[in-house]
């Protein structure tokens, strides 16, 4: 079984339960190391004295910062000392709809599990109260000598962990992009047919159809290079499309998805539709020919009748 990252009590109201942090994510990149270009010679970067030259064990290392002119140096007993219990105290602070947190904020997952077998109960308990709420909860804790903001959420059967940007690391996008457009008049055919676009494309976020295939393709060349072989290089990007030719982009697009869903296009309610109204309509057409076939009846009776009359 994977190691906690960090261990600690969660609490909300007067409630604590103690809780272990595990990471819930991994890479699978290609491990590079650093190279003197055409040799064997592997790069290693050391910590060393800018004063000796000579490398500084790690337990001799300690932080530091000016103020003013004066150093200030703290080491990690120090550090540690100012928040003790905040360092294994993740408090929640509110809880809040699922909704109403922007994904913006979210930097990295962990699982949250319980932290002991006697926590069990209480764990169960907050993560299936936050699910039948649909909430999830707000709080800050202390890991590796910082502190983070996190959202802990319910995922099924586990509490899921995400340590969150504070409102100030977020930058504003007016300030970093010049060319940001604002409310702009569209044309309404070309708002429609891009709606249409969107719907067309619409379907369930499924993880498992994804791949990193530049990760693939990274792998391949490496591969291949082991080999002496070469690889065909990738495609160019698209050009951006001509606003002259944007509708016709978008007509070609939506056709291109509908042609791609297969049956699925072909079984859209809105098509069936107009063809069931048109069934309707006919109905009542063939009721009222019905209706006037006894009138006929009764007239050719009548007219056999005055013809037998006048034979007498």
């Amino acid at each position: 079984m994977a190691r906690a990252v960090w261990s600690g009590v969660l609490s909300f109201g007067l409630v604590s339960v103690p809780v272990a942090l595990y990471s819930a994510t991994e890479s699978h990149t290609p491990d590079f190391h650093q190279y003197v270009k055409g040799t064997s010679q592997r790069i290693r970067y050391q910590r060393v004295s800018e004063k000796t030259g000579k490398e500084v064990d790690y337990s001799d290392i300690v932080k530091g910062t000016k103020v003013g002119r004066k150093l200030v140096t703290l080491d990690q007993d120090e550090l540690d000392s100012v928040a003790p219990g905040k360092s294994r105290s993740l408090e929640v602070a509110t809880f809040v709809d699922r909704d109403d947190v922007d994904p913006i904020y979210f930097d990295k997952t962990y699982w949250l599990g319980p932290g002991s077998e006697d926590a069990t109960k209480t764990y169960a308990l907050l993560r299936d109260a936050m699910a039948a709420e649909d909430k999830v909860a707000i709080g800050m804790f202390v890991m590796r000598g910082k502190q983070y903001l996190a959202c802990v959420r319910p995922d099924k059967q586990v509490l899921a962990l995400e340590t969150m940007f504070f409102a100030d690391e977020v930058r504003n996008p007016k300030d970093e992009i010049a060319n940001l457009p604002g409310k702009i008049r569209l044309p309404a055919n070309e708002l429609k047919m891009a709606r249409q676009l969107v719907s067309s494309m619409a379907g369930r976020f499924r993880p498992a159809d994804y791949r990193d295939t530049y990760t693939d393709a990274v792998d391949e060349l490496i591969s291949a290079k082991a080999k002496n072989q070469e690889l065909p290089e990738a495609e160019d990007a698209p050009e951006a499309t001509n606003v002259v030719d944007l509708m016709e982009a978008l007509r070609q697009s939506i056709a291109s998805a509908k042609s791609g869903r297969g049956s699925s296009a072909k079984k859209t309610p809105a098509k069936k539709t107009p063809a069931k109204k048109t069934a309707a309509k006919k109905t009542p057409a063939k009721k009222t020919a019905a209706k006037k076939t006894p009138a006929k009846k009764a007239t050719a009776k009548k007219s056999a009748r005055k013809s037998s009359r006048s034979a007498a």
